[in-house]
């Protein structure tokens, strides 16, 4: 009777051993997934469920139109600029006959008062071809008369450019520049196309990707940055066709990523993954892990930054090349041994798949001197993206956010190479036609 007993009390002790165990496994699934919902990529102030026959944005043709608006002419101008016609007209070469002339207003940053400039803009006609010629200043932004006549100046535009667009000021605000940012990004397209070839060029890239909104819907903000050049580009998706439409596909370079599968599909890279990436998820899986479970990550986190420190004593010359190969392998072999043991615990073996896929990538920056051993400078590029992402969500449509890539990369480019953003942003402006500013890096 007393055998019957214990082996029930053995048997109910065995289910209710059973049942904690699959709630420990609950409860350790639900931290997981709240420590990677801490970090996931999205952003705040979107449509959870934006509608899927969404009408287009803006002003509505017909009677919806409303109120038609223009910018109003200055009640005072202080400074009268002649625009004269040219010598011969720009498309045959023929003489010019002056036929009348137009007014076009802006309204500039004060330096040190607002300026309110009228432009007397001489209009002709070619007496070969018989089409309409205009002057054109310098200092005028746009070819536009009439009811377009007054406009804001090219340092009014750059200042608003960086602040929407580098510091974030809300769409809200800059509602009626919205326009005139998509003149500006149309006229430094073509500096944009430039600056992909040169990170197409460089030797060694740093990319990273970050959610972002389009018509309240996911798209992602990637970010391609070098020592000297930012590119972004917000796509529809996160797959290689996208990150191939900036880098290439074929791009040969040193590739410093994090573990994303995507990168490890340019095949003719040289990879090193981001080793900041890897010491973060150890710390994590320490933090949640029972006492057992915590020996493999605490183990890779030795190796890793043992791994940091071996190059910091080559830098400093604290230690030979030979030196260093033979304590690069110390380290290999004894994260191959930690590797090849079989782990019962699933974050452990997750972790471990994990490592086994990017371990020829682990190492790459104790072989080549110079080579970054984490990807801070595309997170350091793509931090000022996430600030502004906070503060109004994304863009509205898809025109807008290839205007939003063009933009910020140059400024994000100016920044790296400590150039003034709106003499660049000036210069881009006054442009009569697009065309490619030189911002890339200088001659290696």
């Amino acid at each position: 009777m007393a055998e019957e007993t214990s082996a029930e009390k053995i048997a109910q002790l065995e289910r209710e051993n059973e049942v904690l165990k699959k709630e420990i496994a609950r409860l350790q699934r639900l931290l997981e997934e709240a420590l990677r919902a801490v970090k996931r990529q999205a952003a705040p102030f979107s449509r959870q469920n934006p509608k899927a026959a969404a009408e287009k944005p803006g002003r509505k043709p017909g009677k919806k139109y409303g109120c038609p608006y223009r910018r109003a002419v200055p009640d005072q101008v202080d400074e009268i600029i002649e625009v004269p016609l040219p010598w011969r007209c720009p498309r045959c070469r023929g003489d010019l006959e002056e036929c009348e002339t137009v007014s076009q207003f802006q309204t500039e940053i004060p330096e040190p008062r607002v300026e309110r400039i009228e432009f007397r803009i001489h209009v002709g006609r070619c007496r070969h071809c018989r089409r309409r010629v205009q002057g054109r200043h310098p200092r005028q932004t746009s070819d536009a008369v009439g009811s377009a006549a007054s406009q804001l100046g090219p340092r009014a535009l750059a200042l608003a450019t960086q602040l929407h667009k580098s510091l974030g000021l809300p769409y809200g605000k800059t509602a009626s520049l919205s326009q005139a940012m998509d003149r500006i990004a149309s006229k430094a397209e073509p500096t944009y196309e430039a600056l992909i070839e040169e990170v197409r060029r460089s030797p060694s890239v740093t990319p990273d990707e970050t959610g972002w909104r389009v018509g309240g819907k996911l798209w992602w903000m990637w970010a391609f940055s070098t020592s000297q050049v930012t590119v972004y580009a917000i796509q529809p998706g996160r797959g290689f066709q996208q990150a191939a439409t900036v880098l290439g596909a074929d791009f040969a370079g040193f590739l410093v990523r994090d573990g994303w599968s995507v990168y490890r599909q340019f095949v003719q890279a040289v990879h090193q993954t981001c080793l900041s990436h890897l010491l973060r998820r150890c710390r994590e899986m320490i933090l949640v892990a029972g006492k057992g479970q915590a020996k493999f990550p605490r183990r890779v986190e030795t190796i890793l930054q043992h791994a940091l420190q071996l190059r910091d004593r080559r830098d400093q010359g604290r230690i030979s090349e030979r030196g260093t190969a033979v304590a690069r392998g110390k380290l290999e072999a004894q994260l191959d041994r930690s590797l090849e043991r079989r782990y019962r615990s699933m974050p452990n073996r997750r972790f471990a798949h994990h490592l086994l896929r990017e371990r020829e990538a682990l190492f790459t920056f104790l072989i080549c001197p110079g080579l970054e051993a984490t990807n801070w400078r595309a997170e350091q590029a793509i931090r000022p993206m996430v600030v502004t992402r906070k503060v109004w969500g994304g863009n509205r449509t898809s025109r807008g956010a290839h205007a939003q890539s063009i933009l910020v990369s140059v400024l994000q480019t100016c920044h790296q190479q400590r150039r003034s953003a709106s003499a660049v942003l000036y210069k881009m402006i006054c442009l009569p036609k697009p065309k490619a500013l030189e911002l890339s890096a200088p001659t290696r």
